[in-house]
């Protein structure tokens, strides 16, 4: 009889154990979820900024088409981009057109001291910082999942669950110079 109680409270503790495991990578993978919901926030603002922005220089600067409408472009392609690698790759080719945009303002000295372009210019940099805590909450998030899901003993637990890796929201590299790169401010 007590070799049946030793087995079944050794069944009871590994239960206890795989259950425990088991919750820490939900709970992991919800934290993944949230920190990629607070990353979507940030770039529906600074999706909603762009239009508003491209408005302000057009009445400056409208025969530099081509240039508006690379921007217009990519904002319509980073909306519709969906999972962190596609975003991440529509975000920096958005990057790189809006550096274009704020690089052509340079030209126009009146449009750097309209104070709707300097306004919607703020809270763009706002955003952007916003943006880049999100994403390395994010970020961190997935390392945290991913290392959970591949270490002993969640390695075991995580099929249970049918837990796979997540992606990280990386910027491709050919875009992360533009976007990285400090702007140049002359008075």
């Amino acid at each position: 009889m007590s070799g049946f109680l030793i087995f079944l409270g050794l069944i009871v503790l590994l239960a206890i154990f795989v259950i425990t495991i088991y919750n820490r990578i939900v709970a992991l993978s919800q934290r993944t979820e949230q920190a990629f919901a607070d990353v979507d926030v940030q770039l529906k603002q600074r999706h909603d900024l762009i239009p508003n922005l491209v408005e302000t220089v057009k009445g400056y600067a409208s025969h530099e088409r081509e240039t508006l409408e690379a921007v217009i472009s990519a904002r319509n392609s980073a909306q519709a981009a969906h999972g962190p690698a596609a975003q991440g790759a529509a975000e920096g080719v958005l990057g790189a057109a809006l550096g274009k945009l704020f690089a052509l303002a340079e030209a126009y000295p009146d449009l750097k001291a309209n104070t709707n372009f300097l306004e919607l210019q703020r809270e763009l940099s706002d955003v952007e910082n916003k943006l880049a805590a999100a994403r390395r909450f994010f970020n961190n998030a997935v390392q945290e999942f991913n290392t959970a899901i591949q270490q002993i003993p969640g390695n075991m637990v995580a099929p249970l669950g049918n837990f796979s890796a997540k992606e990280y929201f990386e910027v491709p590299e050919a875009s992360r110079a533009t976007i990285e790169a400090a702007p140049d401010v002359k008075f």
